[in-house]
């Protein structure tokens, strides 16, 4: 989650600004629901998933607490929608045309991530949440991990292509040394980084590919 996420664009109305419409139910202003989840986000990051209130998002958003419930039936499902879309919207592994450059632009854009204040709060308060709700959980294991870790295998299967890795690479190990190290330092311990950092993590992870 690099920023404030908002939804995917909706489709415009007859008035010429962005809105949807639920099924059998009423015409849903896109903008309403960009605030919404700008203050869904801010809300969370501010006192967690266990004391986050729909009442409190709602006047965060400048709306009535009907308006979330048009969009969502709880708490629960629009945790779920809204990390579902970050996770989506994520930007694409870059190819650099070399697995150094892939990798090194993959750790920059994690770190990146990491370290902006939302995301950096948010994300290990979901951890913790997932552990006592199961439901909670899985969504963050299917939306989040498994998305980004399906982005990720595409940098592994472009270096396979190009003669970088060989064909037996251990994907999965792979997968966990990419994000791994970088997370724990910035998102667990919360320790910063020298400049050379990202440099000096990406020739470890090269090494450690093909060993």
């Amino acid at each position: 989650m690099s920023s404030t996420p908002a939804p995917p664009p909706a489709t415009p109305g007859p008035s010429g600004q962005p809105a949807r419409r639920t099924p059998g139910g009423p015409v849903l202003q896109d903008s309403v629901t960009e605030a919404i989840a700008e203050a869904f986000f801010e809300e969370l990051a501010a006192v967690g998933y266990a004391r986050l209130s729909l009442e409190t998002v709602a006047k965060r958003a400048g709306a009535g607490k009907a308006a979330i419930y048009r969009r969502w039936p709880s708490k629960l499902d629009m945790t779920i929608a809204l990390i579902r879309a970050v996770a989506v919207d994520a930007s694409e592994i870059k190819d650099t045309g070399t697995l150094r450059g892939d990798v090194r632009a993959f750790l920059a854009e994690l770190a990146g991530a990491l370290r902006h204040r939302l995301p950096s709060r948010i994300i290990p308060d979901l951890l913790a949440e997932g552990g006592r709700n199961p439901e909670l959980a899985q969504e963050l294991m299917t939306a989040v991990r498994d998305t980004r870790r399906s982005k990720a295998t595409r940098l592994l299967e472009r270096a396979v292509e190009r003669g970088e890795l060989p064909a037996d690479v251990d994907r999965e190990l792979a997968l966990d040394l990419l994000a791994g190290p970088l997370y724990w330092r910035l998102a667990v311990v919360h320790t910063e980084t020298a400049p050379d950092y990202l440099d000096r993590l990406t020739d470890k992870l090269l090494a450690a590919f093909v060993a």
